[in-house]
């Protein structure tokens, strides 16, 4: 009896016990599959990183970036899950067993398990080691076919930021990289080949820059056969979505298996760490005996237009192997439930297939049925939507007051999982905070259709460097952009500066649309200020639409390849078609109240925007429409803004991806509008070269600064820029100008926001004038060379825009600001003028920036007038640091056109009026090196009979210049021929 006793409570032991062994299995933890911060776990012990790094948010003290990278009690769940599947709870207690509801997990600090039910718990004790965090490895292709022979494509990240990095990239064996046959992207830079990546240009940057080098690379082998890549002096401070990607062209795999790969990042500061090389940081390419690589082929047009076929064809292709295979498209119409041959054109030699005919708004799946001998199989699946895509197939309902961010996002990548596809907004009214474009998903407006912004924005990202130092602007004493030489943050203003805070965001995306003839607004909830860090946090919001290192964009209305005019009394936009005006513009795309910017594109290439009307509902808060910084490959064609209070066109250069790219390629034609700023400005942000610029009929109706301006303020080359020479097509009228307070302003400066710049504070007298303002001292002055104007009629010339004016537009009463059509390079102060001297010299020596070979020709200028003989003494000043606008430059000696530091001038087919008499000189020349006036009409006030003036200018010829006595059409003289070699000098009219 005692011994049955005994067993039985052995048993009852052990049941409990195991019990016990499975309450304690049920609540054990695993890596989640994307943890960053888990370097182990064992039964009872959990091992974070630890480490620091600098983290600026646009709210973060300039002298509190340095962050830990520790894992904070808020993120514990991203980092681990259940072994089981089953549902725990976690918490994290202090050493002392205190709950703590946030802030940074310490060593010695615990993690206690508990069940769904909370009556089974567990604890972890937690350490800490220091590591960097673990990085993201990936395959664009994770399947390859076996004997076919192509790229490999490898993206990496960091998982933090620093400088002067080092990056081991291991591949397996049968993956030969070369230093020839493999090419690598650095944080967006460009594509260069393994070899060249020394060679690779580093951008604009001053002396003061720490890096003369993109980075350096070298292959070395491994044991187990395969090798890895080795990348050192990397800067990973800037984060432009993925750091590297990696090619490896034409390989050919001859095994079918799994193929590992493997990354390792070690950073410099503010810390030395290293990271682990698993988990996240490793991909694995499977290669396979089937096709792999079965994809639908895109659609990359200039412009939408839906033509018979747009959803009834479809092309494919693939990898092909070379081999004599039986090659069959099939089809399917349930998703793969029953699949048909379909009636394709197949090339397996090629590796193509195209198919005609399909059914409007199907969901086709495609996949290749593949016959090799007496072998058959399938090849991977393709999608094809033969047709728009209603959003409100995906729960948005289009009424009203919901907030729709969430159901678009999903179906924009639902569409993007697919391979692409077109969503259509129809008649209703969505509201969004931030939508996230993806590749090959265009968005649809249709007519009836709006989408207004919410506030709740995405937050601007946080950075290595604290903007703080630049948030409004540069004074000429400012010294805060220059105080690091190598913070990018403070080298543009804030809006410039940061992304995401946008109502469409995208970033490294491709063949992106957003078109249509319905309506975007930033519904009052886009801010225009450069203050948006002095807003609250849900409302910074400051971008209709952000794109970042983007490719193959369209933005725009239903095309027309009809020219867009303007009518002045109707104060409307026409088509003119068949050389006549329609006034139908509903094919137009409208937009209002689109904040800093309708679009902010910066290192986005191929672009096209066309036939946008800006402001019809409402011409309140906007401000830059257009902007391009670092683009190239650019058409913009008719666009029409009533009213906005910045530029309407700008293209420029700035440092905000942390590297600079130069400009080229840009195709502007049918601009019209009203604006606060500039119709059309190359700068103010010049940190790389700009060229390649062709502009044809422009219809300025107001612009507070300038019709057509061309600045280069930070060393940048501008150079061929042509204005009405028909480069983009037919000039189907003259353009026009009305209401500019300077119709041209071409000019230089150096402010000097480029990476590695360095300025002083000087004291210095010029013309009697005493400054006291900074001077960049190791980037060189600017370049503007060969400007071609053409075909320009302007009048009205005073700050006329309706900007904040209760009528469309205020008559000149004599109180608005007014200006010259103005070209002026820039010339340092001379050392004997500078109290102490100049202590400097640029890096290439040159003491002036001269505007070189620039052309007007067939210009009609009629100005405002009444100036006095006394302003023919007028000496602008030099435009300095923060001083690069019309109103620095202050009155000017000539009402026609003032010239200062230019080589190469020529005035062709011109005249020069005024309505009110005006004394000064209808020219002026100073600095002008080499100068031809001919075939120019002007008018002389009664009271100064020279029609031009000179200093220090040298080799100007005048021929067949005409000169009215005090109104235009009264007699005058014609001067035949004339020749000034040197020096200063007045042209008499009678000579």
């Amino acid at each position: 009896m005692q011994k049955t006793s005994l067993i039985i409570l052995l048993h009852f032991l052990s049941f409990i016990l195991s019990l016990k062994g499975s309450a304690q299995k049920a609540l054990e933890i695993v890596k989640a599959s994307h943890a960053t911060h888990v370097v182990s776990i064992t039964t009872d012990s959990l091992i974070l990183k630890t480490g620091s790094t600098y983290s600026f948010t646009i709210d973060t003290p300039e002298d509190a970036g340095l962050a830990s990278t520790g894992l904070t009690v808020e993120q514990i769940n991203e980092q681990i899950k259940s072994k089981d599947g089953s549902i725990h709870k976690y918490n994290i207690t202090d050493s002392t067993g205190v709950k703590k509801l946030s802030g940074i997990i310490n060593n010695r600090d615990n993690l206690i398990v508990s069940s769904s039910d909370g009556i089974k718990s567990k604890t972890y004790a937690i350490g800490l080691k220091k590591y960097a965090l673990s990085g993201n490895l990936f395959l664009e292709q994770n399947k390859y076919t076996v004997k076919t022979e192509k790229n490999i494509t490898l993206y990496f990240t960091a998982g933090q930021r620093t400088p002067n990095a080092s990056i081991k990239i291991e591949l397996p064996e049968g993956v030969h990289a070369t230093l020839e046959n493999t090419t690598v992207n650095v944080i967006g830079r460009g594509e260069v080949k393994l070899k060249d990546l020394s060679n690779q240009s580093i951008g604009r940057v001053g002396s003061a820059y720490s890096y003369s080098k993109v980075g350096k690379v070298k292959i070395e082998s491994t044991k187990n056969g395969g090798s890895v890549i080795i990348f050192n002096h990397i800067d990973l401070r800037p984060y432009n979505g993925v750091d590297l990607k990696i090619t490896i062209h034409k390989v050919l795999l001859t095994r079918t298996g799994a193929y590992p790969f493997k990354a390792m990042y070690k950073t410099t500061e503010p810390e030395v760490l290293v990271s682990q090389g698993i988990d996240t940081e490793t991909a694995t390419l499977h290669v396979v005996d089937y096709i792999s690589d079965f994809k639908r082929v895109h659609q990359v047009n200039e412009n939408y237009q839906e033509t018979f076929e747009t959803f009834k064809k479809v092309n494919f292709e693939w990898t092909p192997n070379g081999g004599k295979q039986k090659i069959k498209l099939m089809q399917s119409i349930d998703h793969g439930a029953t699949w048909l041959t379909s009636s394709a054109v197949v090339d397996p030699e090629r590796g193509s297939a195209s198919i005609s005919n399909l059914a409007p708004n199907q969901l086709y799946t495609f996949k290749l049925k593949i016959k090799d001998g007496t072998k058959e199989y399938y090849s991977n699946k393709a999608y094809f939507l033969s047709g728009k895509v209603n959003i409100k197939n995906f729960g948005v309902t289009g009424k009203p007051g919901n907030d729709d961010t969430e159901k678009i996002n999903e179906a924009i990548d639902s569409l993007n999982r697919l391979g692409g596809g077109i969503l259509m907004f129809s008649k209703g009214e969505y509201n969004v905070r931030t939508v996230h474009l993806k590749s090959n998903v265009w968005l649809y407006i249709d007519k009836g259709a709006t989408i207004n912004a919410l506030t709740g924005a995405d937050a601007p990202r946080p950075t290595w460097f604290s903007d703080a130092q630049y948030r409004t602007g540069i004074s000429p004493t400012q010294i805060g952009p220059y105080i690091d030489p190598e913070n990018w943050l403070t080298k543009q203003d804030i809006g410039h500066t940061f992304f995401n805070n946008a109502m469409f965001f995208a970033e490294r995306e491709d063949n992106i649309k957003i078109i249509g003839n319905g309506r975007i607004s930033g519904n009052n909830n886009l801010y225009t200020g450069s203050r948006v860090a002095n807003r609250p946090i849900n409302k910074r919001g400051d971008k209709m639409f952000s794109l970042k290192l983007c490719s193959n964009i369209e933005i725009g209305g239903i095309y027309r390849e009809d020219d867009l005019w303007y009518d002045e009394y109707k104060d409307e936009p026409y088509y003119l078609k068949n050389g006549k005006k329609d006034f139908n513009t509903s094919n137009m795309l409208q937009i209002d109240q689109a904040g800093h910017f309708a679009l902010l594109a910066t290192g986005t290439d191929d672009i096209y925007v066309h036939d946008t009307y800006f402001g019809k509902v409402s011409s309140e808060n906007a401000r830059d429409l257009y902007d391009f910084m670092q683009c190239n490959n650019v058409i913009v064609t008719n666009i029409y803004s009533k009213l906005s209070s910045d530029d309407i066109i700008k293209l420029g250069s700035d440092c905000s991806l942390g590297f600079t790219r130069p400009v080229s390629n840009y195709r502007v034609r049918n601009i019209i509008g009203d604006t606060h700023c500039n119709l059309f400005q190359i700068g103010s942000e010049t940190a790389d070269d700009i060229m390649d610029v062709h502009v044809d009929n422009i219809y300025v109706l107001g612009a507070d600064k300038a019709g057509f301006s061309i600045s280069t303020n930070d060393g940048a080359h501008v150079k061929d820029v042509h204005l009405n020479c028909g480069h983009t097509g037919t000039i189907h009228s003259r353009s026009k100008m009305y209401r500019t307070t300077a119709p041209f302003f071409i000019s230089i400066s150096n402010r000097a926001r480029i990476l590695g710049a360095t300025v002083g504070r000087y004291k210095f007298n010029e013309n009697g004038i005493q400054h006291d303002e900074l001077l960049a001292n190791n980037v060189n002055i600017g370049l503007v060379e060969n400007i071609i104007l053409n075909g320009v009629d302007i009048s009205e010339v005073y700050k006329g825009s309706s900007y904040k004016k209760d009528v469309r537009w205020k008559p000149y009463d004599g109180s608005q600001e007014k200006a010259t059509p103005i070209v002026a390079g820039y010339k340092l102060p001379d050392s004997d003028d500078v109290e102490g001297g100049l202590n400097f010299k640029l890096p290439n020596g040159e003491h002036t920036g001269y505007i070189k070979n620039i052309s007007f020709k067939d210009i009609n200028v009629l100005v405002k007038g009444g100036n006095y003989l006394e302003d023919i003494n007028k000496i602008p000043p030099e435009l300095g640091v923060g001083q690069y606008n019309v109103p620095n430059l202050g009155v000017q000696p000539s009402y026609g056109l003032w010239v200062r530091h230019v080589k190469e001038l020529y005035v062709e087919d011109c005249s020069f009026n005024y309505e009110k008499r005006d004394s000064r000189y209808p020219l002026f020349f100073h600095d002008v090196l080499g100068a031809k006036i001919q075939n120019v009409k002007t008018v002389c006030a009664d009271d100064n009979h020279y029609v031009l003036g000179l200093k220090q200018a040298s080799n100007v010829t005048l021929k067949n210049v005409t000169c009215y006595d005090s109104e235009w059409g009264d007699s005058g003289m014609t001067i035949s021929d004339i020749f000034h070699k040197a020096g200063d000098g007045k042209i008499n009219k009678s000579n």
